[in-house]
């Protein structure tokens, strides 16, 4: 039993250095590989720019890093967090562009565990939710009481900060834009179980014990995006594509009917797994400006 929770904890948690950490170390799928000549371009053209690395401290000891690109002094700041196992680069390859062209600043922040923040265990949102509250602070501290913040996630990124969304904010907090977001993590990681043909009843018990075990997480405390978004006071737009095989578009239906006054929801005929921009960047650069400009006259 040990042996099999501490295989789970390595498959599903734990974060080694080497390719995943690779900006070009791109997925091979069939819907992903139409895209990925383009997706390289848009990766060389940002790390082509010039930004100042930064770091913080997470609540919990660990030194977080982020590259933090500036435009003007009065520009919005946007606050970006990757998927699972992602980087920045990689997964903001498209959105980076757009926020850039939209005149916004950017912090895009490697999540804890990956690329040059410290850790080894991903928590599915667990711990990285107060990542994104240690980065806001940073960003207050840093930019003063009147800079506008807005928190983008794409992917786990996207849980991440929706499940931030029902806490105590700055009020310079403005809005949340959520690219493909999973409702919890117990539900991504029961859904991916039984993708693998494996029954999750079963194996469960065992996932969990593998995390607290040897991540010292606990996958029992609460973290859930479509029970956040109930709470939040804040505007929130989610875009995911309608044949996404890894999280299911309908976990960002669940969301958006949680509370649609507060959450409006953009689906993308035909696109996969975060690859909604690629599909129809002009909607989607369209949705996302004129959501940003609503949200910044709160």
């Amino acid at each position: 039993m040990l042996l099999t929770s501490y295989l789970f904890y390595r498959i599903a948690f734990y974060s080694p250095t080497g390719k995943q950490n690779d900006d070009f170390n791109l997925i091979r799928s069939p819907q992903m590989e139409v895209y990925n000549d383009q997706i390289r371009t848009m990766i060389e053209t940002l790390l082509a720019r010039p930004y100042e690395p930064v770091t913080t401290t997470s609540h919990d000891g660990l030194r977080l890093f982020a590259k933090y690109y500036h435009q003007s002094d009065e520009a919005p700041l946007v606050i970006c967090f990757h998927g699972y196992r992602g980087t920045s680069a990689r997964d903001f390859s498209g959105g980076s562009t757009m926020y850039l062209d939209m005149g916004f600043n950017l912090l895009m922040v490697d999540e804890r565990a990956c690329c040059r923040s410290e850790g080894h265990t991903i928590t599915f949102g667990i711990e990285e939710r107060y990542d994104v509250l240690d980065w806001i602070k940073y960003s207050i501290d840093r930019f003063g009481q009147e800079k506008k913040i807005l928190l983008g996630g794409i992917s786990m990124g996207a849980g991440t900060v929706l499940m931030v969304s029902q806490m105590d904010l700055s009020s310079q907090v403005k809005g949340i834009i959520a690219d493909c977001p999973f409702t919890s993590p117990e539900a991504i990681i029961r859904k991916v179980i039984r993708d693998l043909k494996i029954s999750d009843k079963l194996t469960w018990p065992l996932v969990k014990l593998g995390a607290r075990l040897y991540g010292h997480l606990d996958l029992d405390r609460w973290a859930n995006a479509a029970e956040a978004v109930k709470e939040t006071k804040i505007p929130i737009v989610v875009m995911h594509g309608e044949d996404d095989r890894f999280v299911p578009c309908d976990m960002s239906r669940q969301i958006a009917a949680a509370n649609p006054k507060m959450v409006e929801l953009h689906t993308f005929p035909g696109a996969g797994h975060g690859l909604s921009y690629l599909v129809d960047p002009v909607r989607y650069t369209m949705i996302v400006q004129d959501f940003t400009a609503r949200a910044l006259e709160r």
